[in-house]
């Protein structure tokens, strides 16, 4: 277990963690310095071969008194991400192991909820069962932006055919908005930027509270930088103003932060200093 917010047990499951693009594509307007201020602010975070910023691509599984839900469901196996050579048709169990790990089957989980409908956030929707694509937890529904999926309807990606419709056709799918509660302890919070439903998921229990960022934060670093513009948003603007509402939130809150992007073991705190925030690891 990876944390615990008054009754709801907080576990990670991870999928891969390792290089992805470098910091100067990443973060367009960051400047020259960019790596330097990366380096700097979290050590390590950089792979030395090859300069590109390590990500880890994991879920997070909540165990409630009363539902076992999924936030975000990575990459997958046997998808199609033709612009990521290490996301593309993937055949691995760590994934589905991770689970397992938490004590939990494909058969137990509750709800699976997307923080937007990205490829890394979306994948073990679905599973590949004889040549068809199948919800991979038989017994979820499956909460998904309705903003993103109007969106990845109209783009009709592979994407959307592969691990968003399939959870539709089957009668498992629920659009949602910001201000969703899920149970008694799980709200979704609106950071519209990246995608434009993005959502952040508030988890509240015994006087305690956590935020999962989702993509609304991408490294650690945006904490001292949350100007920082990252190179998939759809509205650069409207992220970085998300970006600061959470960070402010989080900072104000003193909740646990959950950065599903954040160097591992990425759980910490934020705090306000001056125009922007600081990042304390762990809890």
């Amino acid at each position: 277990m990876l944390c615990q917010i008054g009754e709801v047990e907080v576990w990670r499951i991870l999928e891969l963690n390792g290089p992805f693009l470098t910091p100067e594509r990443l973060f367009p307007n960051a400047g020259p310095a960019v790596a330097e201020i990366i380096e700097r602010h979290m050590p390590g975070g950089l792979c030395p071969d090859s300069g590109r910023l390590i990500l880890p691509v994991q879920g997070f599984l909540l165990k409630t008194p009363t539902h076992v839900i999924l936030v975000d469901s990575c990459v997958g196996n046997d998808k199609t991400n033709n612009s990521i050579k290490d996301w593309h048709q993937r055949s691995d169990t760590r994934f589905l192991s991770a689970l397992a790990a938490a004590g939990v089957t494909r058969e137990d989980v509750d709800y699976v909820m997307c923080t937007h409908l990205h490829v890394d956030h979306v994948g073990w929707n679905t599973m590949l069962v004889e040549g068809r694509w199948v919800p991979t937890f038989p017994n979820a529904k499956y909460l998904l932006p309705a903003d993103d999926e109007e969106l990845q309807r109209e783009r009709a990606t592979d994407m959307y055919t592969e691990s968003v419709l399939p959870v539709i056709e089957a009668g498992q799918a629920e659009k949602v908005s910001a201000g969703h509660m899920l149970g008694d302890y799980i709200t979704l919070v609106p950071t519209p930027g990246h995608t434009p439903g993005h959502v952040s998921v508030q988890i509240e229990s015994g006087g305690r509270a956590a935020l999962i960022t989702g993509d609304a934060i991408n490294t650690t670093a945006q904490c001292w930088h949350p100007e920082w513009q990252f190179q998939f948003d759809e509205d650069a603007e409207q992220a970085v103003a998300s970006r600061r509402r959470l960070l402010q939130t989080a900072a104000d809150t003193r909740s646990v932060v959950l950065g599903t992007y954040f160097k591992l073991p990425s759980i910490g705190h934020v705090v306000a200093e001056g125009d922007a925030f600081r990042w304390e690891g762990s809890v």
